[in-house]
């Protein structure tokens, strides 16, 4: 079995405006230290082994439904677990 676990942000030229939000509701909390947030998703994918080719599937499925590649990023990492 293979865990992907999938990380997807906003591109940097693209304007978060949930995270400027989250940053106005922790300023007035005092929390002044925050300089930026930028708000993402993420999640987690279960694979069983029988996938070939693991990297080109996962890219496959960020590209295609996950991430919007026009105004998203994305990276991710591939655990294989043991035993299962």
């Amino acid at each position: 079995m293979y865990k992907v676990k999938v990380y997807i942000t906003l591109r940097e030229s693209v304007l978060d405006p949930q995270g400027n939000a989250v940053k106005q509701a922790l300023h007035s909390m005092e929390f002044n230290e925050v300089k930026d947030v930028r708000i993402g998703k993420y999640m987690e994918l279960t694979l069983p082994s029988t996938v070939k080719d693991v990297k080109t599937s996962v890219e496959d499925m960020c590209n295609r439904l996950l991430a919007n590649p026009v105004i998203e990023d994305y990276r991710y990492e591939i655990e294989e677990s043991v035993g299962q």
